[in-house]
């Protein structure tokens, strides 16, 4: 099945061949809506089976669910993917993200609940695990999803923008009334382990005055100052503080980019977004493969991962 070894890290470039995981992956935590606790085995996969789920704690009904943008069934607060029998897995951005990050084409996740465990709120976690473990190259060409001409969903106040361009790109606005989230940009050419430095690490958030609404709401069950950070008022009730001074455009940039991976395959495009949220993300993939005269199915240049760093953020 594999040609090659690859070390542990995301640093390494071949960026011509699919990617697999060397080695099954544990791990163990609490589902962030859920309150539940979740185990889950990231496992390898064959070329061009791309991300699928198995339910294993389901055993009367279809477990299997593809990580794909026309699975998504449920945008509120998280981003949910269903299959045709209702089963279900939710909270799958922060993993999705940490996959596209390491260039992992084709894996087979296997967990026992609803939800994929929030770990510390960020993808770290994940990509730590994969970089235990490494990754092996396939006998297979990686394939991009080319945009060839503009999509645009939403509006100028609120919407996101998929636009040509030789690499992936994210420029992202976030604009709250909380002067500690306030308004800020990132705009981040993701290539050659940019994901891992630049955006990783950053945290869901949540405000402390929501807290009580969204839990009688049946969300944020498991939500901590362990796994999200918590704004009330003009401060931030997480004793460590931020991990960047823009975290919070950061952890926005991470969920787009874990929702776009459901594109099922890395995307060779432009993104613009304003204000976006798991719900716009999915519209303008639905948008995008509805049109087929604005994407292309091709082999991934290698040009794509021209090196670039993430540009830095304005207040």
């Amino acid at each position: 099945m594999a040609t090659r070894t690859q070390s542990p890290g995301i640093g390494y470039r071949s960026g011509l061949r699919q990617k697999t995981l060397k080695q099954p992956i544990p791990c163990r935590g609490v589902g962030l809506h859920s309150g539940a606790v979740v185990s889950m085995v990231l496992r390898p996969a064959g070329a061009d089976s791309g991300i699928r789920f198995l339910r294993t704690d389901i055993t009367d009904r279809d477990p299997w669910i593809t990580a794909r943008y026309d699975q998504v069934v449920d945008t509120q607060l998280c981003t949910v993917i269903g299959n045709s029998d209702g089963v279900r897995v939710g909270t799958i951005e922060h993993l999705m993200a940490a996959l596209a990050g390491c260039e992992i084409d084709n894996a087979i996740i296997e967990i026992d609940a609803a939800e994929v465990p929030v770990m510390d709120g960020s993808s770290e976690p994940f990509v730590f695990l994969i970089d235990c473990v490494g990754t092996v190259e396939l006998d297979a060409p990686r394939r991009a999803i080319e945009v060839r001409k503009p999509i645009t969903v939403g509006n100028a106040a609120r919407g996101l923008t998929l636009a040509p361009a030789d690499a992936f790109s994210v420029d992202f606005e976030i604009d709250f009334a909380s002067p500690v989230v306030s308004h800020s940009t990132l705009d981040v050419r993701l290539v050659n382990g940019t994901f891992r430095r630049e955006i990783a690490k950053a945290r869901t958030f949540g405000f402390l005055e929501d807290a009580e609404r969204l839990r009688a709401m049946g969300l944020a069950l498991g939500g901590s100052l362990d796994n999200t950070v918590v704004v009330d008022g003009d401060r931030v009730l997480n004793e460590e503080g931020l991990r960047f001074d823009d975290e919070f455009v950061r952890h926005k940039v991470l969920d787009c980019v874990g929702d776009l991976y459901l594109a099922g395959a890395p995307i060779l495009g432009r993104v613009t977004a304003t204000r976006s949220g798991h719900h716009t993300n999915n519209e303008v993939l639905r948008a995008l493969f509805a049109d087929p005269t604005a994407y292309a199915v091709v082999e991934m240049p290698e040009s794509a991962y021209a090196y670039a760093e993430a540009l830095p953020a304005t207040a």
